[in-house]
Parts: C-alpha cells; structure tokens; sequence
C-alpha cells in the first residue's frame, strides 16, 4: 500500500510541470509560419520604452516588443514579427529587422541570452559582433541617429484585447478584424515591406486560379468537339445505318475531289492513349 502511495506522488509530481508548461509553450503552425516557443493567452501589457518608438513587455519572461502596427519576438537567436500578439509567427532575417527595434537597449530584454550579459545594458545589443562582418556593411550606421528625430510610438491595437483564448482569431480572420479596427499606417518601410509581404502571400495562396482553370476548361472542350467530329467511334456491335445528311456529305466529298491512292484497300483502327491512330492493310 505504502508502495502504491509513493508511485501516485511521484507521477503526480512528474505530471504538474507538464501541466504548467503547456500553458507556456505553443504548438507549432506550420511553414511559413512557426512555433516560438511562447503561448500567449492574454493581451499583454506593454510599457514604451523611454526614448523609442517602441513597446515592451514588462511582465513576460520573454523579449517582447511593439513597434509600427506589429509585433517583434527575439526567441531562440532569432527574430520574428507578427500583426496580432499571440502569432502566427514569422521568420524575419536579421537584415530585415527594423533599426528602431535594434536599437532597444539590453536592459528592456526579460530573457536575454547568456552572450548579453557582457554588453552594457543601457545600450542596444552588439549585432554587428553577433551576426558578423557581412551583416554589419548591410546594416551600416544602425546604431547612430539622432534621438531628436525619433517618430511618435505607433497607437497600441487594444482591440485585441477582446479576442483571447477559444475567441482568438484564426490567421484568415485577423486581417479583416485588423483593417476595420485598426486604421494605423505603418511609417517604416522596412515594416511595411514585412506586412504586404506576409498578406500578399496569403492571398497568393488562398486565390484559386480562375481564369487559368475556365481557359484550359475551355481548350480541353474544344479539342473534345474537334476528335469527336474527326475520329469514328469504335462501335461494338452492327454498325449503325447512316443518315441522309452523312450519306450526301460522302457524296459531296467524292465529287468534290480526286480518290485516294489507298481507297479499296481495307483499313482498320488503333487506338492510343491520346488520338486514335488509323492504320492501312496492306
């Protein structure tokens, strides 16, 4: 009994991080979109960061950050944006990363890597030392502008906040919810690129082929019509007695030209995959 009782703590102590983690880690979406490790259940909250027009999360262990109508996640060494705040999550390449999200200081990172802690945390990560030489020349003068210039942080989608948990909106749906909720216009063409990019390709998917299917509809039909006018049907029993209108047209075609070299001779037919083949015995 004493047994039995230890082997029931014991899968009672292994199941309960299972269970808390699954509201941590989020199911992987699929290519081009991709699971990052985080679950987001509700709306977060998100303070501006002092100086840049950019958000962060405070209370998420987890770089988190809003900036120009979207959502960047630095997870795993690697970037990813999203128009909505719990995903679907894309891939962006370090290039393509906005300056202004660059340029967030350390200290604004809630899970940073173990690489960060060298660097000082009032100023932006050392990229060009993590990415290396290439991406440096690229990315030239990233992280030197003029503070007095910095745009106003974008207006936050609070929205969204409705929207949570079995009410969170499937990827076909949140574009249409984004363009009537959220009228904001992204500044930064390097985001802007990043949003056309993601919804045109949507689109491209979703949008069946109609002209190209009704044209090759239509080609196969009338290549149909031509066959069926051109090549006898293969009869499978007495051949049919024919109508006056075929009998005066094989009138009309042994009066309007010369016989064939091969007429007389018996012919039978082979049929292909395609066309039926007409073969002269010899």
């Amino acid at each position: 009994m004493l047994k039995m009782r230890n082997t029931l703590i014991l899968i009672g102590m292994l199941m309960t991080p299972l269970a808390h983690s699954a509201t941590q880690v989020s199911i992987g979406i699929g290519f081009p979109n991709v699971s990052i490790g985080i679950n987001i259940p509700t709306y977060p909250q998100l303070v501006a960061v002092p100086g840049y027009p950019v958000y962060y999360a405070p209370r998420m262990q987890a770089n988190y950050f809003f900036y120009d109508g979207m959502y960047w996640v630095f997870q795993g060494d690697n970037w990813y944006a999203s128009s909505w705040y719990n995903g679907p999550w894309q891939y962006v390449e370090p290039y393509d990363v906005p300056a202004y999200v660059l340029r967030v200081p350390v200290r604004y990172y809630r899970s940073p890597p173990s690489y960060f802690r060298a660097w000082r945390s009032d100023a932006p990560p050392r990229w060009g030392n993590h990415w290396g030489r290439d991406w440096e020349q690229h990315r030239s003068g990233w992280d030197r502008w003029d503070r007095r210039t910095a745009p106003a942080p974008a207006p936050l989608p609070s929205y969204q906040k409705q929207y949570s948990g079995n009410h969170y909106p499937r990827q076909v749906e949140q574009r249409a919810l984004q363009q009537e909720r959220y009228r904001y216009q992204s500044r930064d063409p390097v985001v802007r690129k990043q949003y056309q990019e993601r919804y045109q390709e949507r689109s491209e998917q979703r949008a069946p082929d109609w002209p190209n299917r009704q044209g090759a509809s239509e080609d196969r039909r009338f290549r149909l019509q031509q066959d069926m006018q051109h090549s006898p049907r293969q009869q499978y029993g007495p051949s049919a007695p024919r109508s006056q209108s075929q009998l005066r047209g094989g009138e009309n075609a042994q009066r309007s030209g010369p016989a064939s070299p091969q007429a007389g001779r018996p012919q039978d037919w082979e049929r292909s995959s395609s066309h039926p083949v007409r073969r002269t015995v010899m």
